[in-house]
């Protein structure tokens, strides 16, 4: 009996030795995956001033906009600034399920980087510039609660901001209206935005050794993890690029029933405001010359029933620092998210909306090898 208790003893650990140099082996690329490696920087990317704000890209508006991102005055009650939800330490996000103004609102706080690389803006793509999105939140009852006419007394009655404001715009804020007031001090908020951006992450180098040849000094999790991205995985195909998205918008089978039983209806409802928008790139307030419609992004949307259940697809730089994930908030964890996609249930999604989408199956390996590659962002 003794010898027997030894001998498989004796198998169990050459099982283990097995098992880990098999966990160690140099992992290969293809050419063709190679190719979406290097299609994820150099990072990062160079950018141009925003057209439809005359502000971008200005160092006193960008000054000033730092400032006023950390101003209470902005807010309905005195209480609430931009940097209440969107807090530095957490890399401008606030960690919350869902964001907390006044009172709950139904999404999850969008994480505030590489925002000059976007197309549209919010979960839902309700603004197609970044100075309109920064309307939202001071308009919204649920968030700052505010109004245009308090934007404009604010400014007018507390000296600092009357001076910076007439220093800066060049006008008396007493001769604006006070929708023309509170879209300037959006736009120079967008500016100050604008530059919020993640530095050269352990990816970055990465990329830099995989790309030119050379020996990776790392976890061989990370590099298993990076193939299962650029592999089998897929996720290149939402997550693509320099910034980790494709900047549009995905149904990928999570639940959008509010609190009250209502439906989110996601992009649908974003074109819908989006359209409606006084504040879009081709409406009044922009400073973009657009010669006619067709220059304006929105002319070309069309609403779809697949629009439904629709949210943005995020930047997967920072994503580590920005849990919890989702549009409501609901995965906890970069390990809930990869579960998600791995046992995604492809009957929840629309008929009619995403055919790229299948559950990956992944073994725990494969699940703590795509974590590890995602720390890396």
């Amino acid at each position: 009996m003794k010898s027997w208790t030894s001998f498989s003893l004796i198998l169990t650990f050459c099982g283990f030795l097995i098992q880990s140099a098999l966990a160690e082996e140099k992992v290969s690329f293809s050419d063709s995956e190679l190719a979406l490696i290097r299609s994820h920087g150099p990072w990062p990317v160079p950018t141009n001033p925003d057209p439809s704000n005359r502000f971008s890209g200005s160092e006193e508006a960008i000054r000033w906009g730092e400032q006023l991102f950390n101003d209470t005055r902005l807010s309905g009650e005195g209480n609430l600034s931009c940097a209440s939800c969107h807090q530095q330490e957490l890399s401008f996000s606030d960690g919350l399920t869902r964001s907390t103004g006044t009172t709950k609102v139904d999404r999850n706080t969008i994480a505030l980087a590489n925002l000059r690389l976007n197309r549209w803006f919010g979960w839902a793509g309700r603004s197609d510039t970044l100075w309109a999105q920064s309307i939202h939140p001071l308009l919204d009852s649920r968030e700052m609660n505010a109004t245009a006419h308090i934007i404009a007394d604010r400014v007018i009655n507390y000296e600092d901001l009357k001076a910076n404001y007439q220093a800066l715009i060049g006008i008396n804020p007493l001769s604006e209206s006070p929708e023309n007031l509170m879209v300037n001090i959006a736009k120079i908020l967008a500016a100050f935005q604008e530059t919020i951006q993640t530095p050269p992450s352990k990816f970055d180098q990465l990329r830099r050794a995989v790309t030119d040849g050379a020996s990776i000094e790392t976890n061989q999790a990370i590099v298993r993890g990076l193939k299962l991205f650029v592999g089998r995985g897929k996720c290149s195909l939402c997550h693509f690029g320099p910034n980790f998205t494709n900047g549009e918008f995905h149904d990928i089978g999570l639940p959008y029933f509010l609190d009250n039983g209502e439906v989110d209806t996601g992009r649908y409802g974003g074109i819908e405001l989006l359209r409606k928008s006084p504040y879009n790139r081709a409406g009044a307030y922009s400073d973009e010359p657009i010669q006619s419609a067709e220059n304006n992004p929105s002319y070309f949307m069309r609403l779809q029933h697949r629009n439904w259940g629709e949210f943005r697809v995020p930047s997967l730089r920072n994503v580590s620092k920005t849990a919890p994930y989702m549009h409501n908030g609901t995965l906890k964890t970069l390990e809930d998210v990869v579960h998600h996609y791995s046992t995604v249930d492809i009957e929840r999604l629309h008929a009619d909306g995403e055919t790229i989408l299948q559950p990956l199956n992944l073994t725990d390996q494969e699940v703590e090898d795509l974590v590890a590659f995602l720390e890396t962002l």
